[in-house]
């Protein structure tokens, strides 16, 4: 069972991820965006660590719904939105439930992914974050590492598809070749996940 503190770890490890491979997300954005999603990320989920050290939130739930708002909040352009909207619905999802399991994390995410599609109006096939997130809500089932894969093989899979959403889509067949910044760290939120879950 997965509680309060598994969750904040996930929170962690993902702001300590995006830390690491900021400048690899911002020069996968020079290519095809504007040049500034590592730094954003970083800047909001630096937010959440500091939130959540200063708040003592009791629930997966509240957990998630906290970062999902400093995310909103501190994030420029069109992920923080979009991230805060996936960890929000996934929160909402969960509810108050003091732990929950792998099957209702996954059924929560996939409020989640769903949420972000709404919002954005991407389908899986469009060059974005729904490349990676959509795959890894498919293969939690099979555990973290199923999922962790997923993400990553979908982030590659990004790179020979034309842009249809987002910035990238105003380059049109400029934007082939290009692995997607945003499908990319969304592969270091399940990764994240994963290593949450492994203790790391």
């Amino acid at each position: 069972m997965l509680d309060a503190d598994f969750f904040r770890r996930w929170m962690t490890v993902a702001a300590a991820s995006v830390d690491r491979e900021a400048e690899r997300l911002t020069a996968l954005d020079s290519a095809i965006g504007d040049a500034d999603h590592g730094s954003n990320l970083q800047r909001g989920f630096t937010a959440v660590r500091a939130t959540l050290e200063k708040e003592s939130p009791e629930t997966p739930g509240q957990v998630l719904t906290l970062a999902g708002r400093q995310l909103i909040s501190t994030v420029g352009g069109a992920s923080g939105p979009l991230y805060g909207t996936l960890l929000r619905r996934a929160g909402k999802a969960l509810g108050d439930a003091a732990e929950v399991d792998e099957a209702q994390l996954a059924e929560a995410l996939r409020a989640g992914v769903d949420g972000v599609m709404a919002l954005g109006g991407a389908a899986p096939g469009d060059k974005t974050m729904i490349d990676a997130l959509a795959p890894a809500v498919d293969a939690l089932p099979d555990g973290f590492a199923a999922a962790r894969a997923a993400a990553e093989e979908g982030a590659v899979a990004t790179t020979p598809l034309q842009a249809r959403k987002g910035r990238a889509s105003y380059l049109g067949e400029r934007s082939i070749g290009h692995q997607d910044p945003g499908a990319t760290s969304s592969a270091l939120l399940i990764a994240a996940l994963q290593e949450a879950a492994s203790g790391a």
